[in-house]
């Protein structure tokens, strides 16, 4: 059977140069839709290759939006498209990343992480609809006229928004969400009822379909970076922020979570918003708590590791969690998780991945709870 690479499917993305040799299978991975500027998402099926050495060479890794990226760094793989491992022997010489492995079945799926499709983005909706006392609300549609939905949670007076994907190839980020709501529904956890009596939350578990779809990194489907629209967002290049901020304003926000995965950092970690305008002492106070209760939730979370104050001095308010700050005046976090394995508490077989993500999620609602007490207490 010859040796096939396919990835016309679902967040699929790959060029093939020469797959001839199974010795040297030269790849490249390929540009976000409608972007120059935004590539490192890969995913694409292997076919005919048990028992075969391979040698994967991605040419253009080093030319990639974050190279340093590949430092460390170990592919993902699967057999079933449910068990995802990582490949032990991966190689960046600061050109070409070199991924080697004997697959054991004839097919096998290669990714950057792991996968979430849209099938069951939409099969995690219809089990949230189904749920009493969960409201599954429309905002608005992306570019190619996809939904853009909120999970809408509790009855409580204080507004909680909760957002996912802005960048599509972070998967970790749906993957936290759905670990967030299936805890938050789960009528025998007391943190759960407890949260939903004090507020009404709003999960929006993939704000970016199109290039969820479309295997993008950071773009939707016309090569824009959504979470540097926040400012001035528009019908014609970001119809999917819109949205989001029209039921904001609506609803209000309280506090404001935008969930992401960094190429780079191998840590767990939040990015603040004390640096912007206004934010003043007590919301910096309100922020460092949460941060503390997070650290003692989950073990996986720390606190030393981080972007510098500075990182995003140029474009701000451009962001959405610091355009939320500005706006409403609330905490508001941007939640950053590994896409490596994360190095307080590395795992070998599967490096950071999607059942930690979800886990990561859970743990969430302690620090919401205690924050959400505090506010009741001003």
């Amino acid at each position: 059977m010859p040796l096939i690479i396919s990835s016309q499917f679902d967040s699929g993305a790959i060029d093939v140069i020469d797959a001839g040799d199974p010795a040297n299978i030269r790849l490249r991975i390929r540009d976000d839709h409608g972007s120059k500027e935004f590539r490192q998402w890969f995913h694409f099926r292997i076919s005919g290759a048990a028992g075969q050495p391979l040698v994967l060479r991605f040419e253009n890794a080093g030319a990639c939006s974050y190279p340093e990226g590949w430092r460390d760094y170990r592919a993902v793989a699967s057999y079933d498209r449910s068990d995802w491992f990582r490949i032990a022997d991966c190689e960046f010489d600061g050109e070409v990343l070199s991924v080697r492995l004997t697959p054991e079945r004839d097919a096998i799926w290669l990714a950057y992480f792991e996968p979430y499709s849209q099938e069951r983005h939409l099969d995690f909706l219809g089990r949230m609809s189904a749920t009493a006392g969960v409201r599954v609300e429309r905002l608005g549609a992306s570019l190619q006229q996809r939904d853009i939905d909120a999970v809408v949670v509790g009855e409580g007076p204080h507004p909680v928004w909760i957002v996912a994907r802005q960048h599509p190839g972070e998967t970790m980020a749906e993957w936290f969400a759905e670990g967030l709501l299936e805890r938050l529904t789960d009528d025998c956890d007391p943190v759960a009822r407890e949260i939903r009596r004090r507020a009404v939350v709003r999960v929006v578990p993939n704000i970016n379909p199109d290039g969820a779809f479309l295997g993008n990194l950071r773009s939707n489907s016309l090569g824009v970076n959504l979470n540097r629209e926040w400012h001035a967002p528009s019908e014609s290049r970001s119809p999917e922020i819109l949205s989001v901020q029209a039921a904001m304003a609506t609803s209000g926000v309280g506090l404001f979570l935008d969930i992401h995965g960094d190429e780079t950092l191998p840590y767990v970690f939040i990015d603040g918003s004390h640096m912007v305008p206004g934010y003043g002492e007590r919301n910096s106070a309100l922020q460092a708590r949460f941060l503390a209760n997070l650290a003692i939730a989950s073990p996986d979370f720390q606190l030393r590791h981080g972007y510098s104050d500075d990182r995003f001095e140029h474009e701000l308010l451009t962001l959405g969690s610091k355009w939320v700050a500005h706006r409403f005046g609330c905490v508001s976090l941007t939640l950053e998780m590994p896409f490596k394995d994360n190095d307080e508490a590395p795992d070998l077989r599967v490096g950071w991945n999607g059942a930690r993500s979800k886990r990561l999620g859970a743990a969430m609602l302690l620090p919401l709870l205690a924050h959400l007490r505090a506010l009741d207490l001003e």
